[in-house]
């Protein structure tokens, strides 16, 4: 009889030449179970997305009282579903006042697409910044404003007048000037390995847009909804962006992302032409119930994100360990090297907990789990993680 992992790479295309080959049945909480029983922690919340766990009660519950009403009934925008709509007056309310109209779509790079093409649009300009390390997605638009050559070469030609900046560097912004449509950056870039500016480089940025009439796209696909500590993470830095891009731990483990802006800028996305941005399952019904669900589970109470991330911060102590970045529960943990840092990695999945590394500085572990953890799971998970290290 064919194992499922063979038929795993018999028929689903492949991502990369070694997948990680987990085979899990069942999740719940920062839990994921083999068919064996064996059990995992998941340290990286499937990269960004489970922020309040797998199969939180509430989300399944949502989901389970949607599904008893319809599923797709229309592409978006024609018909009022009120699983879009209590949504979007949900995030709206909490969201800064000027930010006051919703694009739902299915996934971050779709919601980037839709962003520049809004920028695009509203200012009537060409030009697109964005930065170095910087990583927005993978559909053309979305890698066309990535910051690694790396992954865009065997894809050009991409989009024409993207021009890059060095996060955090306050000389860059004077590349930015009247031609720019919009300068599109993550609030903490992600895949660089969480890399954190301050708030006078966003103040700085902030102003430098509004002097210039350039859109402030502000993607916080990875570092939104409660991730850093805060439900959104500009909220850390006293600037609030034009658009807003959000995905991932949104929808509470369905798949949804949107983009958020003003209803003036919004708006001409409806006209000259009509349907200037359309999508087909754009605010699922099912999604938009889960990620309302999960909204309110992560603004019911304080996680204590920060105290959290401290005892990582005090239990993950070892000469191996050269230094730990974070903001909140997104956190770098760095190495001497891939080299020395894929190993314990291997090492920490066989031990029972998942962890990874960054698209754009292998020699960090990436850590974010689930902002629900207990501190005795960290305790137990940084215990894991330094007996993978000692092996080694």
């Amino acid at each position: 009889m064919i194992s499922h992992r063979q038929l795993f790479l018999n028929y689903l295309a492949q991502t990369s030449p070694s997948p990680l080959l987990l085979e899990i049945e069942k999740a719940e909480g920062i839990y994921l179970y083999s068919p064996t029983g064996k059990c995992y922690i998941d340290l990286i919340s499937g990269i960004g997305v489970s922020n309040i766990g797998h199969r939180h009660p509430k989300v399944i519950e949502a989901i389970e009282t949607q599904i008893q009403k319809y599923l797709h009934l229309m592409v978006y925008g024609e018909y009022v579903q009120m699983p879009q709509v209590s949504l979007a007056k949900k995030l709206v309310e909490l969201l800064p006042e000027h930010l006051d109209s919703v694009y739902f779509v299915n996934s971050g790079s779709e919601a980037i697409e839709g962003a520049m093409k809004l920028a695009k649009r509203y200012t009537g300009r060409q030009e697109i910044i964005s930065c170095y390390k910087a990583y927005h997605g993978s559909s053309q638009g979305a890698l066309s404003v990535g910051g690694s050559e790396a992954f865009k070469q065997a894809y050009r030609p991409l989009l024409p007048a993207v021009r890059h900046i060095h996060y955090g560097s306050y000389s860059d912004l004077e590349k930015i000037t009247q031609k720019t449509a919009c300068v599109i950056i993550e609030t903490i870039q992600g895949e660089a390995g969480v890399m954190v500016a301050c708030s006078n480089y966003f103040q700085a940025l902030r102003e430098r847009c509004s002097q210039t009439g350039t859109l402030l796209i502000l993607d916080e696909i990875q570092a939104g909804f409660g991730r850093t500590g805060k439900l959104f993470a500009f909220e850390h830095f006293g600037i609030v962006p034009d658009v807003l891009v959000l995905a991932k731990a949104m929808g509470g483990g369905m798949p949804i992302g949107a983009f958020v802006a003003p209803k003036e800028i919004m708006q001409t996305l409806s006209y000259n032409p009509i349907l200037g941005h359309i999508t087909t399952f754009g605010g699922h019904p099912v999604s938009c119930a889960a990620a309302l669900a999960s909204l309110e589970v992560i603004v019911s109470q304080d996680w204590e994100v920060e105290k959290k991330a401290n005892l990582f911060r005090q239990l993950l102590k070892h000469p191996k360990i050269l230094s730990i970045r974070n903001k909140g529960l997104m956190m770098a943990v760095e190495f001497e090297s891939f080299e020395v840092l894929k190993p314990i990695i291997d090492k920490a999945i066989d031990l029972g907990v998942i962890t990874d590394w960054f698209l754009f500085c292998d020699n960090a572990m990436r850590i974010a789990p689930p902002i629900t953890i207990s501190y005795q799971e960290i305790e137990e998970a940084c215990k894991i993680i330094l007996q993978a290290i000692e092996i080694f």
